[in-house]
């Protein structure tokens, strides 16, 4: 486990809370203190800018759970190195967050991505604020079986999993990475293929198949009339966007009958584009 060296660097005295106003006589002590400390939360949260309304309707627990257990998870979460701004953006998409014990839920996770994953310190603010999801899934049922599956797809060495591609320990073996995999292997690719593809373009395996894969495959081969050959070298062209860049850019070429590449037709601005496309036009007059 993570020494606590590493991990408690704030005193919990760090996270004040405001002071209570005086109890009116006219209302029993326990009744008004119970309101106060509620009012106290409500306005914990506010600080946070979580949607009070929303968190409390997700987490129904919030309403009974100490102050204290909010603070530590605040502080378990700036303790490595989220700053507030973050911890209040993740608490508002998780407030099941709330009112968890650090100990059982956050720190185990923090432990996983140090340790097992291999994120340097310095990177796991930035990997959680990627990937807030991380901190609610299960480190036995989920995160460690797919950080297991990734290596054998390849995510090793140079290219391990890191804090930009985090991300992939939350998807479902199953139904999501998986899907991906067959998916390309049923136009025609061979698994070791497949496994070089998705390496490569990590983001293959978090795009929708019928979304995303399916509507692209169809026009590269239909209407690019392409080689899944070439999709195999730039796997990179499903992370484009079809209607914003691809059937723009390859309409524009089809036009004066000319074709590129996929990298040189869309890894460059639209100001190099046109500049291309313009080059190959005045050459093609030339050669006439």
């Amino acid at each position: 486990m993570i020494a606590a060296g590493t991990l408690l660097l704030l005193p919990p005295s760090s996270f004040s809370s405001p002071k209570l106003s005086k109890t009116p006589k006219c209302l029993p002590t326990d009744t008004v203190d119970s309101g106060l400390l509620f009012h106290e939360k409500l306005q914990y949260l506010t600080g946070l800018k979580i949607n009070t309304q929303k968190a409390l309707t997700q987490n129904p627990n919030l309403r009974s759970t100490p102050l204290s257990t909010l603070y530590s998870v605040e502080h378990c979460l700036s303790c490595m190195g989220l700053h507030r701004l973050a911890i209040g953006r993740i608490l508002d998409m998780h407030p099941a967050l709330l009112t968890s014990d650090p100990h059982v839920y956050l720190y185990p996770v923090f432990d996983f991505l140090l340790n097992e994953v291999g994120i340097p310190f310095p990177d796991i603010a930035k990997t959680i604020s990627r990937c807030p999801r991380l901190l609610v899934s299960s480190v036995s049922d989920q995160l460690r079986p797919a950080l297991i599956f990734l290596r054998n797809l390849g995510f090793v060495g140079a290219n391990a999993i890191n804090c930009q591609t985090t991300v992939l320990l939350v998807y479902n073996i199953e139904f999501t990475l998986m899907a991906k995999i067959e998916y390309l292997m049923s136009l025609g690719f061979e698994y070791c293929e497949v496994k070089e593809m998705v390496v490569r373009s990590p983001g293959l395996l978090t795009f929708s198949v019928e979304n995303n894969l399916v509507p692209k495959v169809e026009y590269f081969l239909v209407e690019m009339k392409g080689d899944l050959e070439e999709l195999k070298r730039f796997p990179q062209y499903f992370s484009f966007s079809l209607e914003g860049k691809i059937k723009p850019r390859h309409r524009m070429l089809a036009e004066y009958g000319l074709k590129l590449p996929l990298c040189k037709m869309l890894k460059i601005s639209d100001g190099e584009f046109s500049a291309r496309l313009v080059d190959m036009r005045l050459r093609m007059v030339g050669e006439t």
